[in-house]
């Protein structure tokens, strides 16, 4: 076979080819598979990848042995990859002796309308790694109340023994949402296994939140910024304007190399995407109004100041949601310094003398005040474990954000700490009876030790008479950790285990708690997430290991 491979007219050689160079080569079929299985599960390929002629020839030609696959058994592939992944994730979670942080968010199936919930956990790994994991992604037969969605969770936790080792549940805010949490925390789950009893169990999602507070906001401005979604759409209607907008942009040497975008209407990001490209084009759009007759939407001075203003405040919020939606770091911890900086921001845009500005903060303030007036106090706690901030933050922001009662919010945050801490503390400090047997040097060293038991005796006396200071006392009374840019929490959490070793067992779990139900791509929506057509005619468990071995 040696031989004939280096002469075989079928197999291409490159320029460089020699006739040794084959021999480290070894094809293996089964890892291939492997691996385009992979592809497919990677990129979201169809299954029908694997029947496309190109695809079968492109193969053939980077090499003719693989034998290519039909599409049944490409499927079970990709089910053998996930059952290897599921077993993997599990033994994972065994070794793990950290709560899981649970999120879950419900899919649509484009085609059909199906209903699916992605249930994924995630929690932080014994090198202080944020791992997540998609444990299910499981069809939800219609309708979808409190009841069906509650069955489908509970379930996957069961099936996935986690049921006592929850830390909170992260959900978008939805009346069947809320009344979903409501019955897991009275009739499934036993509340002495959740923490301080299930009164932090409910996180709501903060990039939907942020959604619904943008969305109202824009409801006021959209007369503003239309003529400008009009002005784009004129100028990217044909290829023959977009070579006439470009060329003119060229003449007026415009830095901004960026192209025109549309924005969606159920994307809010690609409102402010689109505003910020259009402002950089300004000049353009004003001198191509002087030369082309049929252009009518040219927008007036005042609504380009108005959409300059919009598309100043609406950065932040952009730039607030891709933080809160990130995987690869703790959100939790950025959580109470974010809410408090954007309920600032609006009470500073409410007193603008921009009454367009005035009345978007206003209507986007009482959005604010429905769901985080209160803020979540778990968020609160966590910024608390932060130690280049500590109470310090919480003292900071909550008397500029607080009308009244301030004091009582900070000791409400600083009391649910301090329980939290005595939960772990009592969960950590169970009683140990072991006995061991005891060679001959050990009896002697015991003997001499047995000498100094009244010394013993006599510290442990002066010691009742001082007030004994708690691992959070001590690391609340530490000075703070400088700001610097290279700072990494969860380094500074593992490296000091010893010093706060219940501490440090709160932060493992605190820090994995994410913000947001879903990814930075999908934050911006307000439609849903949508299952692609191809998937959607897929069997459910086909679906589900495509989905879950995707983490």
């Amino acid at each position: 076979m040696w031989d004939h491979l280096r002469k075989c007219a079928k197999k291409p050689r490159g320029e460089g080819d020699i006739e040794g160079d084959d021999e480290g080569y070894y094809f293996d079929q089964d890892v291939s598979r492997k691996q385009l299985a992979h592809a497919i599960i990677l990129h979201e390929y169809p299954l029908s990848i694997v029947d496309h002629v190109g695809f079968r020839n492109f193969v053939a030609s980077l090499q003719p042995m693989f034998k290519m696959v039909s599409r049944n058994t490409i499927k079970n592939d990709i089910l053998k990859f996930f059952d290897n992944l599921k077993s993997k994730t599990a033994s994972l979670l065994d070794r793990v002796t950290s709560r899981v942080a649970i999120t879950t968010d419900m899919w649509t199936s484009n085609s059909n309308k199906k209903g699916l919930m992605a249930i994924t956990g995630h929690f932080i790994d014994d090198s202080w790694g944020i791992q997540s994991h998609i444990f299910r992604f499981v069809y939800v037969p219609a309708p979808h109340d409190k009841d069906a969605l509650c069955s489908a969770l509970i379930n996957c936790l069961f099936d996935w023994n986690l049921e006592r080792r929850i830390s909170t549940i992260t959900v978008d805010n939805s009346s069947t949402n809320n009344a979903m949490m409501r019955t897991l925390l009275d009739e499934k789950l036993n509340k002495r296994d959740l923490l301080l009893d299930g009164r932090v169990f409910h996180v709501r999602c903060a990039a939907h939140i942020l959604n619904l507070i943008v969305q109202e906001g824009l409801k006021l401005i959209g007369e503003s910024i239309g003529k400008i979604r009009d002005s784009v759409l004129y100028w990217i209607g044909s290829a023959g304007r977009i070579e006439r907008f470009e060329k003119a942009a060229r003449l007026l040497h415009c830095s901004c190399k960026k192209n025109l975008e549309y924005d969606c209407p159920t994307r809010w990001n690609s409102t402010y995407l689109m505003l910020r490209t259009a402002l950089e084009y300004k000049e353009v759009f004003k001198k191509l109004s002087l030369t082309d007759s049929n252009y009518k939407s040219y927008p007036t001075e005042e609504q380009w100041s108005h959409a300059e203003d919009v598309c100043g405040k609406l950065k932040l919020f952009y730039h607030i949601t891709e933080q809160f939606s990130g995987t690869r770091y703790p959100t939790s911890s950025q959580y109470f310094t974010k809410v408090c900086e954007i309920k600032m921001e609006l009470e500073d845009w409410a007193k603008s003398f921009n009454p367009l500005i005035s009345s978007m903060a206003s209507a986007m303030l009482l959005k604010f005040q429905k769901y985080w007036d209160d803020v979540h106090v778990m968020m609160g706690i966590a910024a608390i474990f932060d130690p280049r901030y500590k109470m310090k933050l919480v003292e900071f922001f909550l008397p500029q954000i607080c009308g009244k009662d301030v004091s009582t919010k900070i000791q409400e945050i600083r009391s649910h700490c301090y329980d939290l801490f005595h939960d772990y503390n009592s969960r950590l400090s169970s009683p140990r009876e072991s006995f061991e047997v005891c060679s001959s040097s050990e009896v002697v060293n015991l003997i001499e030790g047995d000498r100094l038991s009244s010394f013993d005796r006599f510290v442990a006396s002066s010691r009742a008479t001082m007030e004994k200071k708690s691992e959070l006392d001590l690391y609340l009374e530490e000075s703070l950790l400088p700001q610097t840019p290279s700072y990494d929490n969860l380094s500074w959490w593992k490296t000091n285990g010893l010093k706060f070793p219940t501490l440090q067992k709160m932060a493992r779990d605190l820090l994995a708690i994410p913000v947001s139900t879903v990814a930075s791509e999908s934050a911006f929506s307000t439609s849903g997430r949508l299952i692609s057509p191809h998937r959607s005619r897929l069997h459910p468990t086909t679906l589900e290991a495509l989905m879950c071995a995707r983490t």
